[in-house]
């Protein structure tokens, strides 16, 4: 009898084993699944964008957003190094599976799926790999291969420069999108910081939240930084970002300080 509970529970240590490999893909089971989708799995070189076309088709994102944004979307092929609250990066992953396109989230085991889907996210195009094991940068390398946009979580981690250099060609080359949120990232061609200014509907311990309001800072590699303010509301059983006024870049806002004084 000692002998069949200790075959039972080395059978049920296998199976857990092959379980845990199954759930968590390797990086060579992913480049398959990059290569197999539609439309994604032309050589590097087949996919090396010109500047024109990145110009002209820009990923998409909330309106509130684009129109803080120098090209009115997130540029493909670009990284955008992004910091504060993860609604909004549930906001760009809602706007590119809407619109059609493949993207990810990569090592952000908070983000609001339920949200995300609220905002109107297509879970079929969405892959989230909450835990992506000890180098969740090749894991995001892996799959700019083969989706628009790919969001990756660094939890305060710094990438050295020259794998950011090289993890920066790899998404250019393939004319995806790399977010890289909360964690140091050398030279990205669009900084996004975000953070929380304030809850509409609350009161003293009672109410219930009808909005949050995010104060958005964005500066490009060229043309003045901006500033803004939208908020994340409900309407019509649908959760939509909206601007709050009209964005304002760091200049014009220096340039009226100065002439208010």
């Amino acid at each position: 009898m000692g002998s069949d509970a200790e075959s039972r529970v080395e059978d049920g240590r296998e199976r857990a084993q092959r379980a845990a490999e199954r759930a968590v893909p390797t990086v060579e089971e992913l480049r398959r699944r990059m290569a197999a989708i539609p439309g994604r799995g032309e050589t590097a070189a087949e996919r090396i964008p010109v500047a024109g076309e990145l110009r002209r088709e820009p990923l998409a994102v909330p309106p509130a957003l684009a129109a803080l944004l120098p090209e009115g979307g997130l540029v493909k092929g670009s990284v955008v190094a992004y910091s504060g609250a993860s609604s909004l990066l549930a906001g760009l992953l809602a706007s590119v599976t809407e619109d059609g396109g493949h993207a990810a989230v990569v090592g952000v085991p908070r983000l609001g799926l339920l949200a995300a889907v609220e905002m109107g996210a297509q879970l079929e195009r969405l892959a989230v790999i909450a835990d992506p094991g000890a180098d969740p940068v090749e894991v995001a390398a892996v799959l700019l291969d083969g989706l628009d946009l790919v969001v990756l979580g660094l939890d305060g981690v710094a990438v050295p420069p020259a794998r950011a250099r090289v993890i920066a060609a790899r998404a250019r080359n393939r004319g995806a999108t790399l977010v890289v949120a909360n964690g140091g990232w050398n030279n990205p061609s669009l900084r996004l910081d975000t953070r929380i200014a304030g809850y509409a509907g609350l009161g003293a311990g009672r109410g219930r939240l009808r909005s949050v309001c995010l104060e958005v800072d964005v500066r490009g590699k060229a043309g003045p930084p901006s500033h803004g303010r939208i908020a994340m509301r409900a309407t019509a059983g649908r959760v939509e970002w909206v601007p709050l006024g009209a964005p304002v870049s760091v200049s014009e806002s220096t340039d009226a300080r100065g002439a208010a004084s």
